[in-house]
């Protein structure tokens, strides 16, 4: 959640604070979009746990801020983001499968052929697609990179 490193001024101490990955609420990043039939992980959960380090360099204090959790304990990794994310290796198994136009769905179910544990979900697939996209289309907006590949193949002149 939070940590403070030392600054060599009197009376701060370093320390790390630990809070519960649903903690807080959630922030919208557009304040004219609002979709009510979404859900979110945040829902204020007050678990905090605070350590600091030893003055003799031996070890860690802990201290329990708030040790009760507002919502039930998750009982799978399923769609935990996480557990969920991609390796290099996927990453490049994506890349080369958007080369050859393969549908998400299809890179998903190739996926989880070659890793049956893995909690990869749609969602990721997604957005490794646009970061692709992106890695492909540079600086330039999506119109700029259409302009530039209708002149490469000359469709315009």
């Amino acid at each position: 959640m939070r940590s403070d490193t030392y600054t060599g001024s009197r009376g701060r101490t370093s320390f790390v604070l630990i809070g519960c990955e649903r903690s807080g609420k959630y922030k919208c990043r557009k304040k004219e979009f609002v979709r009510r039939d979404t859900d979110n992980r945040k829902c204020g959960c007050p678990f905090k746990i605070r350590g600091k380090p030893v003055h003799g360099g031996e070890g860690w204090t802990v201290k329990l801020i708030c040790g009760i959790h507002n919502h039930e304990l998750a009982k799978t990794l399923v769609r935990h983001p996480y557990a969920g994310r991609l390796t290099d290796d996927e990453k490049n198994i994506i890349a080369d499968m958007m080369k050859l136009n393969v549908k998400p769905r299809n890179i998903l179910l190739t996926l989880k052929e070659h890793n049956s544990n893995s909690y990869t979900t749609i969602k990721q697939i997604y957005n490794a697609r646009s970061a692709y996209h992106s890695s492909i289309r540079g600086d330039d907006t999506e119109m700029q990179h259409l302009m530039r590949l209708l002149e490469r193949d000359q469709y315009i002149h």
